[in-house]
């Protein structure tokens, strides 16, 4: 079974249960505490290799970054294009109301007035309201030697302060380092 051919309704609601799973007490605590946690089992090996394989193929990305060329450090990424595969949509809409309720903790505590939605489609409207129209999911590729500088890619004014990166290779068979 490939990711395209997981239902979009199927795909969600497979998101839906692995964020529900997620023990969301010790997440927010350690986004709180260090400004990142950790959320296993989102992603089987078999979808991480499968989306992993996603990355020769163009027809799936709207373009694609060199890093070393922006100074962003030594390696590549791909932004997909929509439609995203069902999966990475489907976790992303499942993880979002979550994550939101973080940002405007934040923001209050902050004295931030800017307050972000409960739901992703209406996150997306306001995006979407605002130019903003480009999905921002990306997938990178590494080599030996290759790294990720500290470096934000915005497309405009608005902006979700939390981002989700998903590991998708084993660390210690598929690489060492880090």
């Amino acid at each position: 079974m490939t990711i395209h051919s997981l239902s979009t309704k199927r795909a969600s609601r497979s998101a839906e249960s692995r964020v529900a799973a997620q023990d969301w007490r010790g997440v927010v605590s350690d986004l709180n505490a260090h400004g990142c946690a950790v959320m296993p089992g989102l992603l089987t090996a078999e979808e991480c290799a499968e989306i992993a394989s996603l990355y020769p193929h163009e027809e799936h990305f709207r373009s694609h970054v060199i890093m070393a060329r922006h100074g962003f450090g030594k390696g590549e990424y791909g932004y997909f294009k929509y439609p995203l595969p069902d999966l990475i949509e489907g976790l992303r809409t499942a993880l979002y109301p979550r994550l939101a309720a973080v940002a405007n903790d934040w923001n209050e505590k902050m004295g931030v007035a800017l307050r972000y939605p409960a739901d992703h489609a209406a996150f997306l409207k306001r995006c979407h309201d605002e130019g903003q129209t480009r999905p921002t999911p990306l997938l990178l590729q590494y080599g030996p030697g290759d790294f990720n500088c500290l470096h934000q890619d915005l497309y405009g004014a608005l902006a979700f302060p939390l981002q989700v990166a998903i590991l998708l290779s084993e660390p210690g068979e598929d690489f060492t380092g880090g």
